[in-house]
């Protein structure tokens, strides 16, 4: 069941899915006028968006294939999202050691960040400096001096909960009129003749059927762009993804104090080990993926690959698999690219493909990658003003805040919440983080019926109002979609399953669940983390995989 059920309508824009670049299309085309609609099997940004690196990244390694233009895109939209979510983005240091033998020398490292330094001038967070051994050694204690000749530090941009961006896209979307169904498969195209004149759906959970007749349909599937167009239109292969692995640790023995982005000895690629929200995220990998796109599993062989590069440069670790909290495997929506020798060189940009005259009022998305989400959905929009001979209209979403950051100030904001808030200043900072200025509305909830002031997750902190927050207000569906894309107490140490129970019970008692729902709830949220590997469940090793690496 859709959080909005589908009906037969007729719209300027079809968008099919609903990961971060299919809620930016919809969000950028609703503010300039345009009646969208959005379609996903799934929950918000459940797919590739929530597998990323978390990371907003400048663009620093693009530099590496003379890619300046991705790299200046990446810059531009770092320092909007600076402005526009800065509850949800934030300035994070990397350091960047040089060891003998790596591929890529000090000084060719230190000529590109200088380059970088140029390109970033009046939208950094500060310059990039040298450092020398002797400070490595006294700041980052934990890393190897083997073989060290030097380091730089670079400054960059996190974004710890990914999700959250997706919510507020969707959120934003939604105020400015598009309409989202979540849990709506897309059955096929609609065709009047070679013309796709919108999409056919069906409710997951009714079996409700309708057809969406849309001026304009967009294909932004991301890896499953082929899938979406396979037996209803003429095309190439568009998508040639590759997998990304990352791993969660607990703080370990020399753990660092920021971001470290090393070249992994085993293969020479750029990997990083990073703090993120009291834990260690280790990745990522980049491998050939030919395997199903709905069973995508960091496999042994890649845990091991990641643990075994962070051994080696912080010999302390020590770290096994019994070590690793859980996994998040995911597929980048990369360009099909025939005949490749080295993933890293396939393009990280975006292309907005048409597929007229063959197939007019049909547009696919190729790429994209979390910073350049609003960029590339302005690509789109402008792309599907021309197709509607609309002419241009002016983009809005440049300097319009995310709903979180609606505010004059978000500084004085967050002091004024902290200080009033009946909570103690690290959960106020918490719901801060995860809401912005919608804090304010969680804690609403809980004056209304102090029973939504109960703590339902201890680790975090996290409220019962909260579960209702999700359900009523951001879309949430299921159980898991409360816990790993709205609250994020499903990405604590145990994946949320202390609290699985407790907040089923809140949508028991204030959202019209069954206890018979709230089972199938509690047994569904545990089939979705057996992806993840997580600890806490014991998964056992993971099956076969469709990796393959390159040459």
């Amino acid at each position: 069941m859709s959080h909005h059920p589908p009906g037969s309508e007729d719209v300027d824009l079809a968008v099919i899915g609903a990961g971060i670049n299919g809620l930016a299309i919809a969000r950028d085309a609703a503010a300039r006028g345009l009646r969208v609609v959005v379609a996903d099997r799934a929950d918000l940004g459940s797919g590739t968006s929530s597998t990323s690196s978390r990371l907003i990244h400048g663009g620093l390694k693009y530099l590496e294939r003379y890619d300046f233009r991705l790299v200046r895109e990446s810059i531009r939209e770092r320092h909007l999202l600076f402005r526009t979510a800065p509850h949800l983005v934030h300035h994070y240091p990397m350091l960047i050691p040089f060891y003998a033998g790596d591929s890529r020398p000090g000084a060719l490292i230190r000529l590109g960040l200088a380059a970088f330094d140029v390109m970033a001038a009046g939208r950094g967070q500060g310059r990039s400096r040298g450092v020398a051994v002797r400070e490595v050694a006294r700041r980052w204690p934990g890393l190897s001096t083997q073989g060290l000749r030097g380091a730089a530090l670079y400054h960059d941009a996190q974004v710890p909960w990914a999700e959250r961006l997706c919510v507020e896209l969707f959120l934003d979307a939604r105020r400015l009129g598009a309409r989202v169904l979540t849990y709506t498969t897309v059955t096929g195209l609609l065709l009047d003749g070679d013309r796709v004149a919108g999409m056919r759906v069906e409710d997951n959970r009714s079996g409700a059927a309708a057809e969406i007749r849309a001026a304009v349909t967009v294909n932004a599937a991301g890896p499953w762009i082929d899938t979406v167009l396979d037996g209803q239109v003429a095309s190439r292969r568009l998508n040639g993804g590759t997998k990304g692995s990352h791993v969660v640790v607990d703080p370990f023995p020399g753990a660092p104090p920021t971001c470290i982005f090393f070249e992994a000895a085993a293969d020479r690629r750029p990997i990083f080990v990073f703090p993120w929200e009291g834990r260690y995220v280790l990745g990522s990998t980049d491998l050939t993926y030919e395997g199903d796109l709905d069973e995508v599993v960091a496999s042994d062989a890649e845990i091991d690959y990641l643990l075994a590069e962070t051994n080696r440069i912080f010999p302390s670790a020590g770290l096994t698999p019994d070590d690793v909290l859980y996994s998040v495997a995911g597929i980048r929506p990369l360009p099909y690219t025939a005949g490749v020798s080295d993933n890293a060189k396939i393009s990280r940009g975006h292309t907005v493909h048409s597929h007229a005259p063959a197939h007019p009022g049909l547009i696919t998305v190729i790429g994209g990658k979390l910073t350049t989400h609003r960029a590339l959905a302005e690509d789109v929009t402008d792309e599907v003003l021309r197709t509607l001979g609309r002419g241009r209209r002016r983009c809005l979403t440049r300097r319009r805040a995310f709903p979180g950051a609606d505010t004059a100030d978000w500084p004085a904001f967050a002091r004024d919440f902290v200080r009033s808030s009946p909570l103690t200043p690290a959960r106020s900072r918490r719901l801060l983080d995860v809401y912005g200025v919608r804090a304010r509305r969680v804690l609403d909830l809980a004056a209304e019926d102090p029973s939504l002031a109960e703590v339902v997750d201890e680790e975090s902190g996290a409220l019962a109002a909260e579960v209702v927050l999700a359900v009523r207000e951001e879309g949430a569906v299921t159980l898991a979609d409360v816990l790993l894309r709205r609250m994020l107490v499903g990405l604590g140490a145990d994946m949320g399953l202390s609290a699985a129970e407790a907040c089923a019970g809140v949508a028991v008692r204030h959202l019209g669940w069954d206890d018979a729902r709230a089972r199938d709830e509690l047994a569904a949220y545990e089939a979705e983390l057996r992806r993840y590997r997580p600890r806490a469940l014991a998964t056992p090793a993971s099956p076969p995989s469709g990796d393959r690496r390159t040459p």
